[in-house]
């Protein structure tokens, strides 16, 4: 039997692969107006994966004109986020899906979990932070050590004066830190549960500091795709939390996010900007993912709409006193992009192109023909928002011809010197993205 049913999920993986296709290229879901087609909604959902392969020897991502790219750290296991300390040492949340006993149930359920390995998100979690040191300043890290261990799913980090804190997938701690530690071994302290439980759908939790360091800001995805599972499991979800570093006290500070990640703040307007992935099952040409101002008290869409006030039929019961306030996005990413790092481009050393404006890792498609994603790009600013250029490929050539994934690329950071730090959880490197 269980051969029989084996055969028939990869026959229907077949049928996905082969079926619905792109009708518009992905720029015309990128930018402040993006086409936004009719839905189509299929018996079998699109899947096409590519396949998790890693990088040959001496293949590297392709570079911007202007920019070189190398290694600052290989043999990492699955890298995710990256965050760099006052005196220059980067630190990497090396970090994979906690046990979701709950959500790999029935065949939708196993079907999913066999995409994310041939993914390459079928790893074991490290659950540790490693911190990485560049001692001679020659773009290489050259000391590692193990800075935090036995964690959770560890994902954000911030330092907030001589207090660590990061968010793991179901709480956010806070330790001790002084100048120059190499290794914290002190238990944390837990500041606030977050939610997860025994399905925990997107399970990255993100955060960033407030710019007088008297708050954090959270990021918790949802717990489905639309809401299939019912609005109950979804309390608290969606939405980037806003908490009281001294308290721990929370609000809900902007809501109808289904999946953010990057947090990233604009430092001329004083706003907090993030990234956020949207539904699938709607198309290869829908929902694009975004990236947006977030607005105190700010609702987004999900379940009921997307991109602002364009309804999704498949959520019922329908909301429409929420639909009627939903706030359209600032700047399409792409869809299926799986866009999830961000950071600001103030201070960089690279060209003059990448003055202003958000860096962006792109992860990449598993759901979408052809794929997209699979590259860090560039969106220029002006005047505190998208200038409405388009965005500007960083580095690409993580894809093979033949559609596999070299690496995928996911957080994004600059060093002291200004050049740009990705974490590549595919390839298990850090590259450093510097001007020649």
């Amino acid at each position: 039997m269980r051969h029989h049913t084996f055969a028939l999920l990869i026959g229907l993986l077949a049928l996905a692969a082969c079926g619905e296709i792109a009708t518009l290229p992905i720029s015309a879901g990128t930018g402040a107006q993006p086409v936004l087609p009719a839905p189509q909604m299929t018996l079998i959902p699109t899947v096409n994966i590519a396949p998790a392969k890693g990088w040959p020897v001496g293949v590297t991502p392709l570079a911007a004109t202007g920019t070189r790219v190398a290694a600052f750290a290989s043999d990492l296991d699955h890298p995710r986020w990256l965050y760099v300390l006052p005196n220059g040492d980067l630190l990497v949340a090396e970090t994979n899906a906690p046990p979701k006993p709950e959500d790999g149930k029935g065949i939708k359920g196993w079907l999913m979990g066999l995409v994310m390995k041939r993914a390459g998100a079928g790893v074991p979690s490290a659950n540790r932070i490693t911190l990485l040191r560049d001692s001679d300043g020659d773009g290489v890290a050259d000391v590692r050590t193990v800075f935090l261990d036995g964690l959770h799913s560890p994902f954000g980090m911030a330092l907030v004066g001589n207090e660590f804190y990061v968010a793991n997938s179901d709480a956010v701690l806070r330790f001790p830190y002084q100048t120059g530690d190499t290794h914290i071994a002190a238990k944390g302290d837990k500041l606030v549960d977050l939610p997860a439980g025994p399905i925990n759908h997107h399970w990255t939790k993100n955060l960033i500091a407030s710019l007088d360091g008297s708050k954090l800001y959270v990021t918790v995805g949802s717990n489905s795709n639309v809401g299939e599972r019912g609005m109950a499991v979804e309390e608290g979800r969606a939405a980037i939390w806003e908490i009281n570093i001294k308290t721990g006290t929370h609000r809900v500070f902007a809501s109808g996010l289904r999946n953010p990640n990057g947090l990233a703040w604009e430092i001329k307007q004083k706003m907090l900007w993030t990234v956020a992935n949207e539904r699938d099952e709607l198309g290869s040409d829908l929902v694009p993912d975004y990236l947006t101002s977030v607005q105190d008290g700010g609702f987004y869409g999900w379940p009921y709409s997307y991109y602002g006030q364009h309804v999704d039929v498949r959520v019922v019961p329908q909301r429409a006193d929420l639909v009627a306030k939903a706030i359209a996005p600032d700047y399409a990413l792409g869809s299926h992009t799986a866009s999830l790092g961000l950071a600001s481009s103030l201070g960089t050393s690279l060209p003059a192109a990448f003055n202003n404006g958000m860096f962006i890792g792109q992860h990449g498609s598993w759901n979408r023909r052809p794929h997209s994603g699979y590259k860090v790009i560039f969106v220029p600013f002006a005047d505190g928002k998208p200038s409405g250029e388009a965005p500007l490929d960083v580095l690409t050539g993580f894809l093979s011809e033949d559609g596999d994934a070299f690496g995928r690329p996911v957080g994004v950071v600059l060093d002291k010197q200004g050049a740009l730090l990705v974490a590549d959880d595919v390839g298990n490197v850090v590259w450093r993205v510097t001007g020649q």
